[in-house]
């Protein structure tokens, strides 16, 4: 490990448990406008889980005299299920995809989500939570907005975890173990240090998050990292022990095309261009059990920047009027 990353991981790694609530209302308040903070869950059918999230969100963190999140939007990605329902009914606002931006075609991924939140958002620091968290504990947020309350000279933290595997003692994370660390390990070493590059819980200065490009897919977490280390240097990043993620367990494929959508995110950064076939084959044993391959397309999309987009900036300008 690069001699950086290891004073890196000394400075730059805590624990929630290191800044109590008490601790960042007061640096809440002191931080004024620049510490308002908003709160995006990207749901797609989450009916199940989104519920206990945006509750547990409201009674902890959105109460009292400074609550510490001043917005909390369900961002619906097109669901099929009860996920706006169960979502409003607990308090959330929300939102759905193809409402935002309409003269832009929607694209499938949850890069697009999260892109399209910072238009109905309105907090400096954005949160992004996934929405499929079960045992949710208040501390995915608190912990990772803590940093950027008391430190201005940070801009994205993420948050680190154990990620146990539905009914057993397998650790999860498997995509992360063989695509994504190895790449950054590899490629971009000053950002090995991140026990959870993936993982769908950080939260960043909307300063920050207006300038990157979003790939709409699963890459979205490792493109943001590459080009915040390209952007802010490795001082502005920073990550916090939450304890344990429980969340729904892909299988394989599902894993196999978020693995390609990553390698295409990298590969995209490494050389700025589009790979020269994207697409990726799986097999399936047929009802004539015999295998059947299927082939899916791997995006290679990204937005640009919000801060390149008319309806963002004019919204800007009212803001600062």
């Amino acid at each position: 490990m690069l001699e950086e990353v290891e004073l890196w991981l000394d400075r730059h790694s805590w624990s929630a448990s290191e800044r109590p609530l008490d601790a960042l209302r007061a640096a809440k308040r002191a931080a004024g406008a620049s510490g308002t903070v908003s709160v995006v869950l990207p749901a797609l059918n989450e009916e199940a889980t989104v519920g206990a999230i945006v509750e547990a969100i409201r009674g902890e963190l959105m109460s009292g005299e400074t609550p510490l999140v001043d917005e909390l939007v369900v961002m619906d990605s097109g669901s099929s299920d009860s996920t706006s329902r169960v979502a409003a009914e607990a308090g959330a606002r929300v939102v759905h995809r193809d409402s935002v931006l309409p003269r832009i075609p929607v694209a499938a991924g949850k890069g697009e989500v999260l892109w399209r939140s910072l238009l109905v958002t309105e907090g400096e620091i954005v949160c992004f939570v996934d929405a499929d968290l079960r045992e949710f504990d208040c501390r995915f947020v608190s912990g990772i907005v803590g940093p950027l309350l008391t430190d201005p000279g940070l801009h994205l933290v993420k948050a680190m975890y154990d990620r146990p595997m539905s009914g057993g003692g397998e650790r999860g994370g498997r995509v992360t173990e063989l695509v994504a660390r190895p790449l950054l390990n590899l490629h971009w070493p000053q950002l090995a240090g991140f026990v959870q590059p993936l993982g769908g819980e950080y939260a960043a200065r909307r300063t920050l998050l207006e300038r990157l490009p979003f790939p709409v897919g699963y890459g979205v977490e490792l493109g943001m990292l590459v080009d915040t280390l390209e952007l802010a240097g490795l001082e502005a990043l920073a990550q916090v022990d939450v304890g344990v993620r429980h969340h729904r367990n892909q299988d394989g494929q599902a894993l196999g095309r978020m693995a390609a959508t990553i390698y295409s995110t990298a590969q995209r950064r490494l050389e700025r261009g589009h790979l020269v076939r994207p697409v990726l084959t799986q097999f399936d044993r047929g009802s004539d059990r015999l295998f059947s391959p299927t082939v899916h397309e791997v995006t290679t999309e990204e937005r640009p920047p919000m801060c390149t987009i008319p309806e963002y900036t004019a919204r800007q300008r009212r803001r600062a009027a």
